[in-house]
């Protein structure tokens, strides 16, 4: 039987591919915390937990009419980002997938009643939350991506984490899950972005934003994933990235509302151009997901 043996909310803000020199400009000559704290996770965590797979919910992947999971045996190339090419240009990538348990997660999302497709085009584009992760954390595991349906509400994330919860546990795998976003989400205009550009979360784009990111901070750092997840309506007024259903896919995958792990922060909780930015880590109790 397989497994879910780690999971985690990690930032993929373009600011980790700059270089360093320019990311202390950027940041009143000081470090951000996002940096060393991804290095913390490859060595604290994945060395240790050495996974077979990983699972990354991908907010940037954006689809429509269905889930999309990446089912391809490798995916290899040169990355340039059309968003941010001064930042995120030719990074090389060579992901392992994992073909098999792609279509196995599809179907089981598929039969809770979301339409999901395993893709196993060698064309199919990748996208940065991947891309920037696994320059950070790739080891010798499997990494397969799934989609982020824009069309999709709160429930129909929840029904897609619970198949690819349903289908982990029937695969032969050791998984760790990344849902890799932010949390709220707002960008300052375009003239005011470079007033806001330091990490500290002061320039978060609203007090109201900060403050309901704070709370689910605190429900995380309690294994409180019930609070967060019967909170979403008021949540959403804050923007968060992919309408948190990075976050609602990780949380069901791993029991939904009965999900009692305790979160434990691997950064600072810090702006970039007005959008939060943090890593959060669950652990995998001794007495279960769910104990």
């Amino acid at each position: 039987m397989g497994e879910i043996i780690g999971a985690g909310i990690v930032a993929h803000a373009p600011t980790i591919m700059m270089s360093k020199e320019d990311r202390y400009e950027l940041n009143d000559g000081k470090e951000i915390s996002l940096v060393p704290g991804l290095h913390r996770l490859k060595s604290e965590v994945l060395d240790v937990l050495k996974p077979d797979t990983i699972v990354l919910f991908d907010s940037h992947w954006f689809t429509i009419v269905e889930f999309c999971i990446a089912a391809q045996g490798r995916r290899s190339g040169l990355y340039t980002s059309d968003e941010l090419p001064r930042g995120m240009r030719q990074i090389p990538y060579d992901l392992k997938g994992s073909p098999e348990l792609a279509f196995a997660m599809a179907e089981k999302a598929t039969a809770n009643g979301i339409r999901t497709t395993a893709i196993d085009d060698p064309c199919l584009p990748i996208h940065y939350p991947t891309v920037n992760l696994s320059t950070f954390l790739q080891g010798e595991e499997e990494w397969v991506s799934v989609s982020h349906a824009y069309s999709a509400d709160p429930e129909d994330f929840l029904r897609v984490g619970e198949g690819i919860g349903q289908a982990i546990a029937q695969s032969d795998k050791r998984v760790v899950l990344i849902a890799s976003g932010s949390m709220s989400h707002r960008f300052w205009s375009f003239r005011d972005i470079p007033l806001h550009e330091t990490s500290d979360p002061i320039h978060i784009s609203s007090p109201a934003a900060r403050e309901a990111d704070y709370e689910r901070l605190r429900w995380f750092a309690e294994g409180n994933h019930a609070a967060v997840i019967d909170t979403m309506p008021d949540y959403l007024r804050h923007a968060p990235e992919a309408r948190f259903g990075h976050y609602l896919m990780m949380a069901a995958a791993c029991g939904g509302r009965d999900w009692k792990a305790k979160g434990r922060q691997f950064s600072d909780y810090e702006n970039a151009t007005g959008t939060s930015q943090v890593h959060v880590w669950f652990d995998k109790p001794e007495d279960g997901w769910t104990g």
